[in-house]
């Protein structure tokens, strides 16, 4: 049975295509004008929401609440201090990831971890004998993001407490009537807010932040402006740029936080009192150097996409919409050296960009590959240089 967020029921009148998909059983909107485009540039000009509500919401309580997430997620929870949030992961003995998520920390006995995909059966299996609950609150609560240079002048319309909160904080207040947590956070590498409502109150807390925001021109956004704006920002999607552990068939569809660039969330990871799930197996890899993968980004060579296309008789596309399927990346030689795992133009870097899987002697930043792209029907290699991530980066997003 498809179900419907708290959100759907004014979501559904301002859609004028009807496109929805779904996630985690609920129907979520495609593009809500004729034009993605529309949507992504609300974002990165001036504000739009997105409708999070699908995300799985697990309260985390208990005397020993911190000593359990400490000894699950590879990032150290005990770092993060109440009031504050922290994007992190969880893995699999042997070190490959099963899934990210973002842990928000209330107190010193209560979080709340959201994750894209399913996780409850998983969490209290480890429980054991410490004293602590894991909640499955989903569908308790809505889950509106407020993102774009502009948000935090339209919701400060609404709560005074937003225009304080950091990168990453949280804190308790009201939008009219309704008690809800607004937290510093979102998906698209942009300044933005996350706002956790409960489900009774999701409608006139969505109507409230439409009518603060509409002299901005903010507009409701879906999935396929979520995703240009990710993939510019480097952020990574399950089942996009890595698969689950849990449901890949072989060790090539498992990837580790190191393969994937977080190894920046693994310090501390030398702590004996923080034996956390993987951590033997990734000590070894970072010890070992056995990587097999470094994630980057790619940038490719305008006037070289240009010759190709131009050669073939054709008018050289800039299609901003993401591919959904991995493009091979190859040396000077001609050998496989790792593979695009997200492509698209970017409109407001006005190139083609990547989010990509390459050999570690291959991710210097600066180093050239050779993209593979189909044009009348044969395949070609155009240059692209190995860049940094994110590749959209802001300032105000952090400021």
């Amino acid at each position: 049975m498809i179900r419907t967020t708290p959100f759907h029921p004014r979501l559904s009148e301002l859609s004028t295509t009807g496109l929805w998909s779904h996630w985690a059983g609920y129907l979520s909107a495609q593009k809500y004008d004729m034009s993605a485009k529309h949507e992504y540039f609300g974002i990165r000009n001036s504000a739009g929401f997105f409708d999070s509500s699908p995300l799985y919401k697990y309260w985390v309580r208990g005397r020993d609440a911190e000593r359990f997430l400490a000894g699950v997620l590879a990032r150290d929870v005990r770092t993060c201090r109440p009031g504050r949030a922290q994007y992190t992961i969880w893995c699999d003995d042997a070190g490959f990831l099963l899934e990210d998520g973002v842990v928000f920390r209330h107190s010193d006995n209560e979080f709340m971890l959201t994750a894209a995909e399913p996780n409850l059966g998983y969490l209290r299996d480890l429980v054991g004998r410490l004293d602590v609950e894991v909640v499955d609150v989903s569908q308790e609560y809505g889950v509106l993001a407020v993102q774009g240079p502009r948000s935090r002048e339209i919701l400060a319309r609404l709560s005074p407490d937003v225009a304080a909160l950091p990168y990453f904080g949280h804190a308790q207040t009201k939008v009219g009537a309704a008690s809800v947590t607004v937290s510093r956070t979102g998906f698209t590498g942009d300044l933005g807010y996350e706002i956790l409502v409960p489900a009774a109150d999701a409608l006139p807390v969505l109507d409230a932040v439409i009518e603060a925001g509409t002299p901005y021109g903010m507009r409701p956004f879906g999935e396929q402006a979520l995703l240009m704006a990710r993939i510019e920002a480097g952020l990574l999607l399950v089942d996009v740029d890595f698969s689950s552990s849990r449901y890949a068939w072989t060790d090539h569809d498992r990837v580790t936080p190191v393969e994937l660039g977080l190894r920046w969330m693994l310090r501390g990871i030398d702590d004996p009192e923080r034996p956390f799930v993987g951590r033997k197996a990734l000590r070894a890899e970072i010890a070992g150097g056995t990587s097999r993968w470094a994630t980057v980004g790619i940038v490719v060579d305008w006037q070289d996409w240009d010759r190709v296309w131009t050669r073939a008789g054709l008018v050289p596309p800039k299609d901003e919409t993401p591919l959904d399927y991995e493009s091979m990346l190859y040396d000077a030689d001609g050998g496989r050296v790792g593979y695009a795992t997200s492509f698209m133009y970017s409109p407001v870097l006005q190139r083609h960009i990547g989010i990509a899987r390459v050999r570690p002697d291959h991710g210097a930043v600066g180093s050239t590959v050779g993209l593979e792209v189909t044009v009348n029907h044969q395949y070609e290699t155009v240059a692209a240089q190995v860049a940094r991530l994110p590749l959209f980066n802001p300032e105000r997003k952090t400021a």
